[in-house]
């Protein structure tokens, strides 16, 4: 299992950003999730939970910024699972 871990940003880079600092911890998730969505490095689900943000909420921020969705068999195996239908079962 690999151990999570934290990113430090230094002090500096954190004051030139240019969001209010109370939002800086999640706007930086989704940034990142955003990002390594797009770059096919995270599939949909992981992404939405690495931003800590529902999966229609996420679905919406790809849509806002013309990201195209990915569907990938790991995707529908998330999502087949999501909806209880692991298995085949269900009429497939």
């Amino acid at each position: 299992m690999i151990p999570e871990f934290a990113i430090s940003i230094p002090a500096e880079v954190k004051r030139a950003l240019r969001i209010p600092e109370r939002e800086i911890e999640a706007r930086l998730r989704l940034e990142l999730a955003v990002h390594l969505y797009e770059e096919w490095l995270l599939v949909f689900g992981k992404a939405a939970e690495m931003a800590q943000i529902s999966r229609w909420h996420f679905a919406e921020e790809l849509a806002k910024r013309k990201i195209p969705r990915h569907y990938t068999e790991e995707d529908l195996d998330d999502d087949l699972a999501f909806a209880g239908l692991a298995g085949g079962t269900g009429g497939r």
